[in-house]
């Protein structure tokens, strides 16, 4: 399933999740133009290494670093696509509801503790971690609790068929969490991260689901934010 918007209005422009599209694609521009060595070795330094974040292995700068610049890096056209589509479609109304500043500090919060609980999960990997799903996973959890019923229009592959449908949030984003976890447990087999990040986004997803609701959030002018039919 993949998501093409949501029915659910905003009041105020989403200023925060726009500059966050742009500048994450501004980055994989840069990157594109890198020749593989170089792209490697900023991958490596940039990236949020575990066993790096943990002390057992060191890299050229500190690891704190890594905890923010690998929200910024993307490992290609269908990563960073996915990324920004699904930031866009539900981060508007997050920041709507927090309002700008709290919105970016309640993004890169999530985005910290995503690649935190995934270098728990796998200490000694020192597999490079990159893209902004763990961040976007915890704006999905504040989206689940603020707007449960907010209409997304999905397509739907069915065999050969291709079409479209409109699901209740609550459905989606449980759907989308549920198929993370029995990835991640599935991983889990392996011990060792495979090429999606299964445990950033479930950490991202549950840090935002909690920190969502110790967030103030911004007075609206309308009653109701969404429709149900």
């Amino acid at each position: 399933m993949i998501p093409i918007k949501d029915e659910n209005p905003t009041e105020t422009f989403p200023f925060v999740t726009v500059s966050l599209i742009i500048i994450n694609i501004l980055v994989f521009i840069w990157e594109l133009k890198l020749d593989p060595y170089t792209l490697n070795a900023v991958i490596d330094e940039f990236g949020a290494v575990p066993a790096k974040l943990w002390g057992i292995s060191k890299g050229l700068i500190p690891p704190f670093i890594s905890l923010i610049t690998c929200m910024f890096l993307h490992g290609g056209f269908l990563h960073i696509g996915g990324n920004m589509l699904y930031l866009w479609i539900f981060g508007n109304n997050v920041e709507d509801r927090l309002g700008h500043i709290r919105f970016l500090f309640f993004y890169v919060i999530c985005g910290i503790i995503a690649t935190l609980f995934h270098s728990v999960v796998y200490p000694n990997s020192s597999v490079p971690l990159i893209g902004a799903s763990g961040a976007i996973s915890g704006v999905l959890g504040a989206y689940l609790i603020e707007f449960p019923f907010a209409r997304i229009v999905t397509l739907v592959f069915i065999f050969i068929f291709i079409t479209t449908i409109r699901l209740p949030a609550f459905l989606f984003i449980g759907f989308w969490f549920f198929m993370q976890y029995l990835n991640g447990i599935a991983s889990l087999a392996l011990y060792t991260p495979t090429g999606v990040a299964w445990f950033a986004h479930i950490g991202g997803f549950v840090s935002g689901l909690i920190l969502y609701r110790f967030f103030p959030k911004r007075k609206s002018r309308r009653k109701v934010y969404y429709y149900i039919d």
